[in-house]
């Protein structure tokens, strides 16, 4: 198969596309023929020599969402045939004409989507479900501030909360971006550079937030959240450590919390996308 690798940790031009050995299917995993692989953040961090993929993962191919067609079934493999459209979460390898993947980590391409919109819906969607409403618990009409409501996972909080009837607010590096989110479905969008969240919010206060900044953003946070509020964290690129005030977390109960996917069981994944077909692929 043809796959494009990371020769070496660096920028893009370490990226080769070379021949490289077929996957070998084990118990319980199909072959899929990829026709569009995703782009994340995590991958750049792998290329860049930061972010190492998981045991079981080919180490030098990033990619961790993809669309195809089913080309092979390995034993005990049942749900999916020959030609199947799908598109599936990857622990790496998606960069390549072929990858092997856990039969329950795959989804059915919804009917009007192409590939290359398909292999766009794994990682963001699974990455919300699980945090937003499962970690989250974020119910209808509760609201959700998302902190770069512009990227990725962003956009699909934006959207699949606002579906599922809750006010969302968004926060963003540029006016264009903030246009991007209030289009996407956000009630009010804010631009960091030249709003204060916390000041437009505090007054009404917020059911759940979405953090992938961190840093001066976590005391901000609590500050706004309602009683039994939650706090989730994906990331911290504006760093992670911050100050807050215990007393104020006790007295509104506040739970916070944060997960990773990537490394996450492969049964931990097959249940996540056996709720994600169920709630969201409606």
């Amino acid at each position: 198969m043809k796959a494009i690798i990371i020769a070496v940790p660096g920028g893009p031009e370490v990226l080769k596309l070379v021949q490289y050995p077929d996957p070998v299917l084990a118990e319980g995993q199909v072959l899929i023929k990829v026709k569009a692989a995703g782009i994340n953040r995590p991958d750049i961090f792998q290329r860049k020599g930061n972010y190492p993929a998981p045991a079981g993962a080919p180490q030098d191919i990033p990619g961790l969402e993809v669309a195809g067609v089913i080309e092979e079934s390995g034993s005990h493999s049942t749900r999916w045939k020959k030609g199947d459209r799908v598109c599936a979460l990857v622990g790496g390898g998606g960069y390549a004409s072929l990858v092997a993947v856990n039969e329950n980590h795959c989804l059915p391409i919804p009917s009007d989507f192409n590939f290359i919109e398909a292999a766009a819906l794994p990682e963001c969607l699974f990455t919300v479900w699980h945090n937003v409403f499962q970690r989250g618990n974020l119910k209808q009409g509760e609201s959700l501030l998302v902190h770069g409501g512009s990227g990725g996972i962003g956009s699909f909080a934006i959207k699949l909360a606002s579906a599922l009837g809750s006010d969302v607010y968004a926060t963003a590096s540029s006016d264009l971006k903030c246009h991007k989110c209030l289009e996407w479905g956000a009630k009010t969008c804010f631009n960091h550079h030249n709003e204060d969240f916390a000041t437009a919010l505090k007054p009404i206060g917020v059911d759940v937030i979405l953090d992938s900044v961190g840093g001066d953003y976590i005391a901000k946070n609590l500050s706004i959240l309602k009683p039994d509020g939650r706090l989730i964290f994906i990331n911290a690129v504006s760093g992670a450590n911050g100050d807050f005030n215990v007393f104020e977390l006790m007295h509104k109960r506040i739970t916070i919390t944060g997960s990773t996917l990537r490394a996450r069981s492969a049964e931990f994944k097959s249940a996540l996308a056996a709720d994600v077909e169920k709630h969201v692929w409606p």
